[in-house]
This record gives structure tokens, sequence and C-alpha cells, in this order.
């Protein structure tokens, strides 16, 4: 996009970079060199507006809930995978992330057994696994 004025920065570079903007991301003298584009071109400015507006609905409405610190920490990881030029793995995070809950619950389960204490038919533990 380009509101066809000639700026220091490109309304592209702009948008592409909006969220680290608004995420207080960037380093400082880029975000002066932001603030200087978005005060020039009135498109840019409208978009940053909408985008700031959407990032306020989502945290008002989804902001109370808790990120697993593994399912944060393997997004950010694949942020700076992006970011690297690296290839991305084809498995989504949350998909990896449901996949690797589910070895934990295997292996807690397995570790469960093996200590001694039998799983029959009456065993909580069993109860639950069967209704799941």
């Amino acid at each position: 996009m380009s509101c066809g004025e000639p700026h220091e920065k490109d309304c592209s570079e702009v948008l592409d970079h909006l969220y680290e903007y608004l995420d207080r991301e960037m380093p400082a003298g880029e975000c002066a060199d932001f603030q200087v584009h978005l005060d020039e071109c009135s498109p840019c400015l409208e978009k940053y507006g909408l985008e700031q507006a959407v990032k306020k609905l989502v945290k008002r409405c989804c902001g109370h809930d808790d990120v697993p610190a593994d399912l944060r920490s393997k997004v950010m990881g694949r942020i700076e995978l992006i970011r690297a030029g690296e290839t991305v793995p084809e498995v989504s995070v949350l998909e990896q992330a449901k996949r690797d809950a589910a070895r934990r619950e295997q292996a807690d389960a397995a570790a469960g057994q093996a200590g001694g204490e039998p799983a029959g038919p009456g065993d909580a533990r069993s109860e639950t696994a069967r209704a799941e």
C-alpha cells in the first residue's frame, strides 16, 4: 500500500512493522521514524488507529486468559525463526502444544501405573481416562 506521497519510510514498510510499533517492541530510533510517517500519512494513521482499536478490543475481551508458558515460548521461538528467515516447521504451534500435552499425560499415566497402584475398574484415574 502507498498513499502516493513521498515519505522517508515507505508505507508498506510501516504497515509490515505496525504491530512491533503498537506493542512497543521496536527500537526507539525506529519508533521516531514511524511517528513521523504517521504524522504525515493519513492512510497509515487510519490503519494504525484501526489496529490499535482491534488490539484494545481483544485485550478487553480475551485479556484475562493466562497463556501457558510453554506455548508462549514456542510462539516466540517461531517468531524468531521467521524473523531470521529460517524454515518454520509444518505443524502449528497449537497442534504441537496439544501433542506435547498428550505425551505428558501418557507419561504421567504410565508412571502412576508403574508405581504399583493397580488401575482396576473402580480406580478414579481409569474412570477419568475412560471418560475422556
